[in-house]
Parts: C-alpha cells; structure tokens; sequence
C-alpha cells in the first residue's frame, strides 16, 4: 500500500489528451516519489483503460485514474488497479453508499482513495458520514469554471477538513506555479498541474516549453 506523508509536498502531473502526447512528454519527466502522473478524464474517455496501461509500461512510481467514479465503485476500482493505476477519484456527489464502497475497496485493492469535490459547496458535508475518510480530498475548480476566471475558493476549506480528518488535500484545476505556491501556503499537500497545449486557454504545463525543467519549477515552488 503506497503510504502518503503529510509532512511531503506531491506535483500530479495531467495527461489530458491522448497516447501520442503520453508518448511523447512522460519520457521528459523526471522520475521522483513526490511526483504522481494521473490519467485524466478525457484521456481515459477517449483512449480507455488502455491509456492507463501505457503509462503504466513508461512510468513506475504512483499513477491516479481521474475516473470520477460516481456509481459501480467496487468494479471500477479494480478495473483501475489491475490496468496499472496506484489510486483512483470518485466523486464526492456521488450517493453516500458508492462513497463508503469506494474507500473500502480502495483499502482493499490497496489503492489511494481520492475523492473530487468538483461541484460540492462544503466537502465536510460530504466527509461527516464517513466513517472512514479517503487517503486524499481533492478540491477541483472544473475546467469550464477556469474558462470563466472563476477564482480558486477551495482554500477555505482546507484548514477545516485537516482540523477533522487525516486525509491529504489536493489542488486541482488552473494551477501554474503562482497557484502551486498559494496552495501549498495555504495547506495543500498535492498540487495537479495539467499538461496543456501552447494553443490551449488553460493554465498548466505548457508541452510547447521545456517540461522537465517548468516541471521542476513546480518542484522547487511547492518543497
């Protein structure tokens, strides 16, 4: 069971297009127990649990299916795990049943939980009846809320959720190194950077730049 440390910092690097970009970028990205490499939503939608195995044969430490499980958590947890994946998202709207499952499944499969509040107001609401909490709670500004210059507003939770619980906060969703250093100054113990392409409008990685040395950068901001 891949163990998280609280006192750590960790970059999750996002694969959000196809196997050509995995291809191509994973490769320059420099190997490190702080660093987890996630297959995202729309690179798992389009290329599957195949994607999953890609990274997996160019990548050996920790890899996160983004597959924001929202029903079916037994099945899809160990469909993840046996593709390659350390650790897998569920949603936190998801029905309280599906949640519980979901944990104790990860637990079982001896897979990191995270659950996404994308879309949750108060994510306490959503972890009180938790008897048991996830290894991560990821507070996620969605892609099309970035389109919109929504500001990050998760920060105020974070404090309030490590009061209660023991699980690790991520930071997902427009977060360049400005955002990266914010996060971690106000308790994030993860933060998701997007790999992006030069024509994209969303913050990240850049693969038109150098990403072993922007990825590094990232490094340096959150230790």
């Amino acid at each position: 069971m891949i163990q998280l440390d609280n006192k750590y910092r960790y970059l999750q690097i996002a694969f959000n297009y196809d196997t050509a970009m995995v291809r191509r970028i994973l490769p320059m990205i420099p190997y490190g127990d702080n660093i987890f490499i996630e297959a995202g939503t729309p690179y798992l939608k389009r290329e599957g649990l195949a994607g999953i195995r890609l990274i997996r044969a160019l990548w050996r430490g920790v890899i996160i299916a983004d597959m924001k499980v929202a029903d079916g958590a037994e099945a899809e947890v160990r469909m993840a795990k046996a593709a390659g994946a350390s650790g897998i998202t569920c949603l936190g709207s998801s029905p309280l049943p599906t949640l519980k499952l979901f944990i104790d499944t990860c637990q079982q499969e001896q897979m990191l939980s995270m659950i996404d509040m994308i879309g949750v107001d108060d994510p306490l609401d959503v972890m009180r009846p938790l008897y048991t909490p996830p290894d991560v709670v990821v507070l996620h500004r969605g892609r099309d809320e970035e389109q919109t210059r929504e500001i990050m507003r998760g920060y105020r939770h974070i404090n309030r959720i490590h009061s209660k619980f023991t699980s690790l906060i991520s930071v997902a969703g427009g977060v360049d190194v400005k955002e990266a250093r914010s996060a971690i100054f106000n308790g994030a113990n993860i933060v998701v950077a997007n790999l992006v392409r030069p024509e994209d409008n969303w913050k990240g990685i850049s693969t038109g730049e150098d990403v072993r040395k922007t990825a590094q950068a990232f490094l340096d901001t959150i230790a």
